[in-house]
């Protein structure tokens, strides 16, 4: 028994196949519902690396169209291919960190599966971090770059606003720190992995703000281009995302993306909460009445928000929405309790209905949060 364990402790050498060599550059790339454009991406990708060895990953998260199903196909064919189906997952960032996390070539370049990035610039990427940069940028605003053909005047118009603010706050010295097409040398991005967030649109912004040392980095000009298929997944929500990451990174990650997402929307309802509060009690209601009634209209709105943004990546529908704000009553009832009790004790005190019903929705939202995260929204 002793030399039998002994024997199975021994390392088991890897056999080695000749001919097959690993890619020297990874292509990463997120989808959801691009079925039209994945032969597309593959065709230019094959044009535009000739000479290079390279494969490319489409995380895909389990889109209703097919899009997995698609790049099986094509990877039946050409061992470049591979698909990543995430399942009860969503989201640009996570999407591209677990593509990123999943390939061993030394340059890893992320890019959109929507047909607007320019893969001919893919050869000049790699050749610049072959010379010894650690990220190389493919930027809309550069000199002789362009977003015009790519964005309506409203998204250019936010980008523009939102580049200003991160290169104000965060002191980021790029002109597109919002591009989602870049190159990456492997030891710098496995050096920042764990710091990044999985939320979010905004992947680039995270690993410029979050290295600890400047990376080596250059620009070169990208002319965004419009889709070709499909239709853009950039919503209204982006922007809250947006500034949620930027309040995160100027914190330190000490507040994680989702707990400020959480606690914007906290404060969207504790407003409705004194709204609703100060119209119970011009109604004649006793304020205990009117402290709880109060507290179960501001928790619904924010069952609700934190459904469509703050946990857009678990995001609950169908019977799923109906038994998960049935559960999210029952649970922060305990919640209610605290809240309403708290409240009666600083009204009694101060005799200021605004400072008790601030009081006891404060206490509430602490107790919200925990249950959020255990109950809710729990990861599946």
């Amino acid at each position: 028994m002793m030399q039998h364990a002994r024997l199975s402790e021994q390392p088991v050498q890897p056999s080695f196949e000749p001919g097959h060599r690993s890619p020297e550059l990874s292509v990463i790339v997120p989808t959801f519902n691009e079925a039209p454009n994945v032969e597309l991406v593959v065709g230019a990708l094959v044009a535009a690396l000739r000479g290079i060895d390279w494969e490319v990953i489409f995380v895909d998260d389990d889109s209703s169209d097919g899009t997995a199903n698609v790049v099986r196909l094509i990877a039946r064919h050409d061992g470049r291919v591979r698909c990543i189906r995430r399942i009860g997952r969503r989201g640009l960032a996570g999407a591209t960190i677990e593509g990123m996390l999943s390939s061993s070539a030394p340059v890893i370049a992320i890019m959109d599966g929507d047909m607007q990035h320019d893969v001919s610039l893919l050869p000049e990427m790699l050749r610049r971090i072959r010379a010894g940069d650690d990220l190389v940028i493919a930027s809309r605003f550069c000199h002789a770059g362009s977003a015009v053909g790519g964005l309506s005047r409203t998204r250019l118009g936010g980008s523009r606003v939102a580049i200003r603010l991160t290169r104000t706050f965060l002191h980021i010295n790029v002109s597109d720190p919002m591009s989602g097409f870049f190159a990456i040398r492997r030891p710098a991005f496995e050096a920042l992995a764990p710091r990044l967030s999985t939320q979010g649109f905004k992947i680039l912004m995270d690993i410029l703000a979050s290295t600890p040392r400047p990376l080596r980095t250059s620009e070169m000009p990208l002319h965004f281009r419009a889709r070709q298929h499909g239709v853009s997944k950039l919503d209204n929500l982006v922007a809250a995302e947006y500034l949620s990451l930027l309040l995160a990174k100027l914190t330190g990650d000490v507040l994680s993306l989702r707990f400020v997402l959480f606690a914007l929307i906290g404060g969207s309802g504790v407003v409705v909460h004194l709204a609703t509060l100060k119209m119970a009690l011009a109604l004649g209601w006793t304020f205990s009445l009117a402290q709880m009634a109060s507290a179960y209209v501001a928790m619904t709105g924010n069952f609700f928000l934190n459904n469509i943004l703050t946990y857009r990546d678990r995001r609950l529908k169908g019977w799923q929405l109906i038994s998960g704000l049935t559960s999210f009553w029952i649970v922060c009832s305990i919640g209610v309790i605290a809240n309403v009790g708290a409240a009666q004790l600083v009204h009694e005190q101060a005799s200021r209905w605004w400072l008790a019903g601030l009081a006891g929705a404060s206490l509430g939202a602490v107790f919200n949060y925990v249950a959020t995260s255990m109950f809710t929204w729990r990861a599946r």
